[in-house]
């Protein structure tokens, strides 16, 4: 809807991995379990990564903004690619 305000859910549980664990890909070792891309209940998608918000906050492209609140997090290009037979067309 055009004008509402797209507003985290806090109470929206983990309900599916997108695409291979981070052990099955390689992008971690030991008990680690990150990154990782998760599909919300209510269909948002939550992201486990590194907080690299401090590294970019002074160099974002123009029209480009972190609000408070939120984070910058950065994933391997191998989780969105095997992630994207999990992600929906629409």
């Amino acid at each position: 809807m055009a004008g509402v305000k797209w507003e985290a859910d806090p109470a929206a549980e983990l309900v599916r991995r997108w695409g291979k664990s981070p052990h099955e890909r390689g992008d971690t070792s030991g008990d680690g379990s990150c990154p990782d891309i998760w599909e919300l209940g209510n269909g948002d998608v939550a992201v486990i990564g590194q907080d690299l918000t401090a590294s970019y906050r002074d160099r974002l492209p123009v029209g480009v903004s972190i609000d408070p609140g939120e984070s910058l997090v950065v994933i391997p290009r191998a989780a969105i690619l095997a992630a994207k037979q999990d992600i929906p067309d629409a």
